[in-house]
């Protein structure tokens, strides 16, 4: 992981990408670089007890051993600044390090950060005291939230969410981001995924229907660009912190319907009647594009058949060959657009990637 060899590296990237595209498109693929260093807003680490000693660590699978980690590079400078100010507090703390044996972090350009202690015995008031003393004097230097975990135990010393505000073409978006939640790791390039999925929908028209909606990243970025939105998302505190959101940003065209992609897609197929869509008419919506941002496993066959009916499909990927697969479905109704790159993961395999898809029928 040598900054040094990003560029390289990021180039490799888009040569792999082009050559998985090159039989469906010969379109130039736009790139959006990352930061060398310091880009991931939410970082694990394990914990290791050696005596009296308190550290760190990652495990090096090619080494088969474990990296004590005062320091992560990928990590952003805050998460940075709390591992080393946390750890000298836990060391001589015979309470809050007892059978801890992971901490999570989850950071925001906006300066918050959420940190969780991990432990392997159940949680009593005297770590409570001792975690709320704890938060006091961490709170002297950082915005901070802290979060105890055990075997069905958790305990919130604050709030279980830090709240992001992202610059996107000038307009500050807001954005809560609950632990344990799904958020893009890499805030910058988020801002340029959401910069580049706002270019390429401008000047739709009607309406449009998202899957897999989150906390409504995308949804409330894209709402100026179509009358209104109508997204699904199953994770309850994803749909929750998404209803959060929609109101601190404003956003009156948007509506969130809890329920899986899989079963909308049965629910717009007539296959099924469900509850949750008592009182949406469905039929008020002209949705003229589809936007989906599907797990690793990519679109299900009765959702990818819903996916081909709409005119415009904007589908963002966190793995390209599912996406591919769904493209040799897709490529007999629909022509590539634009392609692009979004490099969320530097010095690894994994490639986020976009794409704009419109029906062959149109101009």
């Amino acid at each position: 992981m040598n900054p040094a060899n990003y560029d390289q590296q990021l180039e490799e990237k888009r040569l792999k990408l082009k050559a998985l595209f090159a039989p469906y498109s010969e379109l130039e693929i736009e790139v959006f670089a990352s930061a060398p260093a310091h880009y991931r807003m939410r970082s694990e680490f394990r914990v290791w007890h050696d005596g009296e000693d308190l550290y760190y660590y990652m495990f090096d699978k090619g080494l088969d051993q474990k990296i004590r980690t005062e320091q992560y590079l990928p990590a952003s400078l805050l998460i940075n600044e709390m591992m080393e100010v946390l750890m000298a507090e836990l060391r001589p703390n015979k309470i809050l390090r007892h059978k801890l044996f992971q901490v999570d972090f989850l950071s925001t350009l906006s300066g918050e950060i959420l940190v969780t202690l991990l432990y392997h015995r159940q949680l009593a008031e005297d770590w409570l005291l001792e975690a709320a003393q704890l938060k006091e004097r961490l709170s002297t230097k950082f915005k901070v939230n802290l979060i105890g975990r055990a075997r069905k135990q958790k305990f919130d010393l604050d709030c279980d969410f830090v709240i992001e505000q992202l610059e996107v073409n000038g307009r500050i978006l807001t954005y809560k981001q609950v632990e344990n939640s799904f958020t893009q790791p890499n805030a910058k390039v988020a801002i340029k995924m959401l910069e580049w999925a706002i270019e390429v929908t401008k000047g739709s028209q009607g309406d449009l229907l998202e899957l897999y909606c989150g906390n409504g990243n995308f949804s409330i970025a894209l709402a100026p660009n179509f009358r209104k939105v109508l997204a699904t998302e199953l994770a309850g505190p994803s749909v929750e912190a998404a209803q959060f959101n929609i109101a601190a940003n404003h956003c009156d065209n948007v509506q969130i319907i809890r329920m899986s992609a899989e079963d909308f897609s049965d629910a717009m197929a007539g296959k099924r009647e469900f509850y949750r869509l008592k009182g949406i008419d469905l039929s008020s919506y002209e949705c003229n594009t589809i936007f989906v941002d599907p797990p690793r496993s990519g679109l299900d066959q009765n959702t990818l058949t819903m996916v081909s009916k709409y005119e415009r499909i904007l589908y963002i990927s966190c793995n390209p060959n599912t996406l591919i697969e769904n493209l040799q479905g897709l490529a007999s109704t629909h022509r590539i657009e634009r392609i692009a790159l979004f490099d969320q993961f530097p010095y690894t395999d994994h490639m986020e990637c976009g794409v704009m898809l419109i029906a062959r029928t149109q101009p």
